[in-house]
């Protein structure tokens, strides 16, 4: 039998091959093509590909949208029920969360990615299959971030929660209140609102 190797000119060496192969979960992000019906975003130096939410999912997410709009206009907000990543500052890594409550001028990297930076809020709508993610990692990294307030919408729990977390330092929120769902609580600064959790009892089915 007759060997034929390829001409050492045409095979690729390992320090050319290795040269383009992603070598973070941040590169390997950047290198993805947008993946319809699939979400992706880095928690903890891992890359996380998610399915989107259900309908009810998104539907928590606008609801909360309509809680603040009042508030969005009178002070010439932006909020944005996913398909936003939130660039962390320090690790740089982008996060998605559920929902963003941003400046109009919030700085931005390219055209999805406001900076950790800018964002007044965000929310998280807590999935079975992401719990941990929902409830702990993503909310530290928010803190690390510097993201003001976290608001975690909880219909995993038993009953459904709401828990609005604030004062971040050092990756930890200092100030934590949870309410069930049909309670009012209280967003603090830079939001000040009170947000009527009764609106979330139909579409997290606990009404």
């Amino acid at each position: 039998m007759t060997s034929r190797r390829r001409p050492a000119s045409l095979r690729p060496s390992p320090d050319t091959a290795s040269h383009h192969l992603p070598g973070t979960a941040r590169e390997l992000f950047d290198a993805l093509p947008r993946l319809p019906g699939l979400r992706t975003e880095i928690i903890d130096g891992r890359l996380i590909v998610s399915p989107v939410g259900t309908p009810e999912h998104g539907w928590t997410a606008t609801l909360l949208s309509y809680e603040l709009y009042p508030l969005v206009r009178e002070r010439g907000w932006r909020a944005y029920a996913g398909n936003v990543d939130v660039r962390i500052d320090g690790p740089r890594d982008p996060v998605e969360p559920d929902f963003v409550l941003a400046p109009a001028d919030c700085p931005r990297r390219g055209e999805r990615e406001p900076l950790s930076s800018g964002p007044l809020m965000v929310a998280e709508i807590v999935s079975p299959g992401s719990v941990t993610d929902d409830r702990d990692r993503k909310p530290a990294v928010y803190a690390l971030g510097g993201i003001p307030v976290t608001v975690i919408i909880d219909p995993v729990a038993t009953p459904a929660t709401v828990t609005v977390l604030s004062d971040p330092k050092e990756g930890v929120y200092l100030t934590s209140t949870r309410v069930a769902v049909g309670t009012p609580v209280h967003i603090p600064d830079p939001i000040g609102f009170t947000l009527d959790t009764s609106v979330f009892a139909r579409s997290l089915g606990t009404s």
